[in-house]
């Protein structure tokens, strides 16, 4: 009698924080600008008499005696209302986060629109909850652009959102996110028992990355097998939204595969750059996989 191929499962790998952390919200702008900046006592009397004689408030006082920027009100003002928004010192580290790092932009913007459209097409309808997968046609069309910055926006509305690198060719969630790759979704896939694959990203509360892993010599086939989707409807079962990550389809089928999974896709498209035909190529196969097409985006950045 064959042997039953052990299916995935998370019950051990601590997905979600046991308990949510300290409302940051909680507390005054003075004292958030004074923990930012490491403002003294001396410092915040100053402020604080500033304010009082010339009827400003505490962050206009602030800045007035040059103490802090305007940048640190508004990031004091966001941990206040509970809006992610990365100090100054970190957003060198990840540029292309702009919905974390820029989130009063016009680019910022465009991804909150993004958003309610997809909430309204494809998770305002009743019925089992879809995960989405982000696609391309081709290399460099900001795929993973794209889907970083949509997860950050998601999780801005509350909730927990897993963002999982399915691009098991050439992966680069890790490296937007910050986030330890040594294990992953490959090695999940392939039977290993690794602990501690989802891991939560820093300063966006609610917000978690399911890495690729080690690059397998076997991408397509490990996200073709029956585990890949079991998976997937398990993890749908523990966050409130699903964001999956995927290798260009110019790459092979891995794409249309992992979206056919998923049941709904985000078509990505580059201005000036992506050809009609390979678009029309791409969303064509997805309508022959059953893959419901929340939209296409093109991408301008």
């Amino acid at each position: 009698m064959p042997m039953e191929r052990q299916q995935p499962h998370f019950e051990d790998t601590s997905i979600l924080p046991p308990q949510d952390p300290p409302a940051v919200h909680d507390k005054a702008i003075g004292q958030i600008l004074a923990e930012l900046r490491r403002l003294g006592p001396e410092q915040v009397e100053r402020v604080l008499q500033h304010q009082r004689a010339h009827g400003l408030r505490f962050g206009e006082a602030a800045v007035a005696l040059g103490l802090v920027e305007s940048d640190d009100v508004l990031y004091a003002l966001s941990r206040q209302f509970h809006y992610p928004y990365a100090p100054k010192e970190r957003r060198q580290d990840s540029p292309d986060l702009v919905a974390l790092n820029e989130p009063f932009s016009y680019r910022a913007e465009t991804f909150r629109a993004l958003r309610s459209q997809l909430i309204s097409r494809l998770w305002g309808q009743t019925g089992p909850k879809r995960a989405l997968a982000v696609i391309s046609a081709d290399i460099g069309d900001g795929k993973t652009y794209c889907v970083s910055n949509l997860a950050v926006a998601m999780a801005q509305l509350g909730g927990h959102v897993l963002l999982v690198d399915a691009d098991l060719r050439n992966p680069r969630a890790h490296q937007v996110f910050h986030v330890d790759n040594a294990r992953g979704l490959s090695g999940v896939l392939s039977g290993r028992s690794e602990q501690s694959v989802i891991q939560p990203v820093t300063g966006v509360e609610g917000l978690y990355v399911l890495p690729s892993g080690i690059t397998p010599p076997n991408p397509l086939e490990l996200v073709e097998r029956p585990a890949f989707g079991l998976l997937l409807r398990e993890l749908g079962t523990k966050f409130d939204h699903l964001l999956v990550d995927t290798p260009a389809a110019a790459h092979g089928a891995d794409a249309g595969v992992i979206a056919s999974r998923c049941g709904a896709a985000l078509v990505v498209a580059r201005r000036n750059a992506s050809r009609v035909n390979a678009l029309q190529d791409l969303v064509g196969s997805l309508n022959d996989a059953t893959v419901q097409v929340a939209g296409v985006v093109m991408n301008e950045w």
